[in-house]
This record gives C-alpha cells, structure tokens and sequence, in this order.
C-alpha cells in the first residue's frame, strides 16, 4: 500500500521535498472489461451452474480519489464509485471469479455509492526516514522508518491486508479473483468488498505487523452491512518480512483470520436434506443457519524479484471448510503462482506480461452438501464429481498513452464448480484502464 521513491542508483529513498509533501489531492481512475465465454458441453446443468451456451459479460467502474491532511500526520480519504456490469451466468457457476471487479457492480444501470471513507493517523517511531509516494488513498510525504499506522472507517480488508508486487489489482494486472487475493480468503465485507472497521500496522525494519476488524453483511453474500462489529465481525493478523535474495527484493507474509457470523454448517445442511427428501428446491443451506459460527483459515503470500523487470508469487491458503460462504468466493483451500514480466528487455517498460496457474478447493463438507444435490450461493450443479477447479491465466498489458492501458487477457478453466463432468471453459477478455 505505501511505495518508495528512489533516486537511480542510490541506496537509500530520496525524501520528499517540502512541494512533494501534499496537503490534499483529487485522483481518477476508470476501467473497463469485457469477456466472452465460448460455448461448452456438459451432461447436465444445475441451478447454479456456468451457462453452457456462450455468454458476454462486461464490467464498469470509475472512481474520484479525494484526499486531505488535516493535521500533522492525519489523512482522511473519500471514495465515490460509478459502477454498472453484467456478469457471466448471473455470477454463478465457478469457484473463482473470472474478473476480480465483478462483485461490485449491480446491474447494466449506472449507480453511485460510497466506496470508501476513512481516517488515517500515523504516529512515527524513528529508525530514519523514507518517503511515500503519491497513489490512490495515499498522500505523498515522509514517515519514519518505524510507525504505527492507524486505518478507521469504511474500507476493504484488501486495502490493508494480503498485498503482493505482482497480483493484486484486477484493474491493471490479472483479472481473476484468485490472483486479486487467497481465493479461499472469506474475509468480511458487504457484497461490494467494503466493510466499517479498523486496522493497524507496526512498522519496525524489515517487519510489519498487521492487525484488524471489519463488519460483514447481515446474511452471508448480501448488501446491507451488519454494524453489530463486537457480535458479528472478520479479525485478521498478518506478519510480513521483507528480504533480499541474490540483491533482489522479496517478501513473505502469513494471514491468520478468523470470522464470527449467523452461517449454516453443510453438516446441518445434509442431515436437513436427510430428514426433508421431498424438498423440491435443494436450497439446504439457506434453511438451517441456526445460530453463530466460527470460520478461520491461515494463509502465505510470497513475492520475489528475479530481475529488474521479473517478478514471481505465489498464494496458499486453507480453511477450516465447515460453513457456507460468508462474503467472498465458494472455496476452502486455494493455491496461485505465477509471474510477472516487465517490457524492459523488448523497448516497452510500462509493458507487462503475466502468467499464473490457480488451483482451488473444497472441504470434505462442502464437496458433499454438493454431491447430494445441495445449492449454495454462487454453485451447485445438482450433482458433484468432485475434481478441483484449475485456472490458467495469461495477459499482456499495453501502455497506449500516458497513464492508459489495454489489456488482452485469457483464461481457462477445467472442472468448473469443482465438477469434473464439466468444462473446460475459455474466457477471454479485453481490458481498458485509465487514470489521471
């Protein structure tokens, strides 16, 4: 989230200059995907399983970035969004979603909402200085080395959590889901991705530690947020190191979550669906969530510098897989690599090239609340031959002008929904995206 100004060949980070320190800004970005998914073969489709004919899916969003300083060492940011899309097969179908920006839209009608909306304090520590550069949420200036960094209001757990060099925005690098953060991370959120809560960051040296709450929704997948944040919440802890090997820059983290929310276990789901055969709809899970429940999971993010224009990462993640999905994808176990190319080496350095493979999924549970014909939120073909569900991913990002790219990005998925009896599926996509 914070970024480092270096003056070419220098060892340590130039500090900003008194002009470079802002008091406030206004930023803009928009973008733009399309996807088409071709036609495929299936023996049978659910009720909530990936279209087999072909289908056009698309996504809009534009974004204001106001930022202020009020005081020495506060920030407080305001993010409206426009956003308007139509996704693949009514977003279901798949474990992992083919464009990490899909959730937030609402239909082919343009609305405005409130993305973010949030304070942040910074107390400073010594150990030197070093400059932060001008970004989306972050006002240029200097901090020191050691830091504590206080976020609070409405913001999402991705703004602060789970960062990675090479896969993390779906808006200028890979599109899936999978490679936008763990496919298996259910962190809380309204259905959007955005939450009320805090979060704080210890910065000492090489380490940072994390830590955090937010608010999840008042039904598992739904809009309106639930603001019972002592009650019903998502806590997450993350460690990060950063390191060098061979003078190439890396770092690992480990996420530790853990949410507490009204969710139906499969397990209550099956023994429902045992005692209720003639229940025509298969909608299980919706009709038991009985009272509260834990969800947690433990996951590693790595990124490594090969070169300077050559980056790799790598995700995994695994949860305890017992309950339905509280707010993000239908997944209890995920892992991603993949790497990350600049256009240095062919005269194009704002050019990018990136390959990734993700493998997603499911605990014993899930996989039979899904073999006995169960439906949840996002899957459930009416049967399950369980296979994971496997994505290549592959793009090229052109730099077109300044600050514009377009992107020509494919994907293919095998075992779709994590069932063996369908798919493959291809989906390609073009992107554009542009700031100011």
């Amino acid at each position: 989230m914070l970024g480092l100004m270096f003056a070419a060949g220098a060892a340590m980070p130039v500090l900003a200059a008194d002009d470079e320190v802002e008091s406030w800004y206004a930023k803009f970005q928009t973008t733009y995907i399309w996807q088409k998914k071709p036609g495929f073969d299936a023996p049978y489709t659910g009720p909530n399983s990936l279209i087999t004919k072909s289908e056009k899916s698309y996504t809009l969003t534009a974004d204001v970035y106001l930022g202020v300083r009020p005081w020495k060492d506060g920030e407080v940011y305001l993010n409206p969004e426009l956003i308007q899309g139509v996704p693949l097969s009514h977003l279901s179908g798949l474990g992992g979603f083919p464009n990490g920006e899909v959730t937030r839209v609402a239909g082919p009608n343009p609305k405005i909402y409130g993305q973010h909306l949030f304070l942040r304090q910074t107390w400073n520590l010594g150990g030197g200085k070093e400059a932060v550069a001008s970004d989306f949420n972050q006002l240029a200036g200097v901090v020191d080395k050691n830091r504590f960094v206080l976020t609070v209001g409405k913001f999402s757990l991705l703004d602060v959590f789970d960062d990675n060099a090479y896969a993390k925005d779906p808006r200028t690098q890979f599109m899936n889901a999978g490679n936008m953060t763990y496919t298996a991370f259910d962190y809380a959120a309204d259905a959007r991705g955005f939450g009320w809560g805090f979060a704080g960051e210890w910065y000492r040296g090489d380490w940072v530690v994390r830590f955090g709450r937010l608010t999840g929704p008042r039904e598992p997948n739904g809009l309106p947020i639930d603001y019972q944040i002592g009650r019903h919440y998502g806590d997450q802890v993350e460690f990060e190191h950063a390191h060098e090997i061979g003078g190439q820059p890396g770092k690992v983290r480990l996420l530790l979550w853990r949410n507490r929310a009204n969710l139906a276990s499969f397990r209550d789901a099956l023994n429902y669906a045992a005692a209720n055969p003639e229940d025509p709809d298969h909608q299980y899970i919706f009709k038991v969530r009985n009272g509260e429940k834990f969800q947690y999971g433990v996951g590693v993010n790595v990124e490594q510098a090969i070169s300077r224009n050559l980056g790799v990462f790598l995700r995994a993640m695994n949860t305890d897989g017992r309950t339905e999905t509280y707010a993000f994808t239908e997944a209890d176990a995920s892992l991603a690599t993949g790497l990350s190319l600049k256009g240095g080496a062919w005269g194009r350095a704002q050019d990018t090239v990136g390959l990734a493979l993700l493998r997603n999924m499911l605990s014993p549970d899930r996989r039979d609340y899904l073999a006995a014909g169960g439906i949840s939120f996002f899957i459930g073909d009416g049967a399950l031959r369980y296979r994971p569900e496997t994505v290549f991913e592959g793009y090229y990002s052109l730099h077109v002008a300044k600050r514009v790219w377009l992107t020509a990005d494919y994907q293919r998925i095998e075992n779709p929904a994590y069932n063996a009896d369908r798919g493959p599926v291809n989906i390609g996509s073009v992107r554009f995206h542009a700031e100011f």
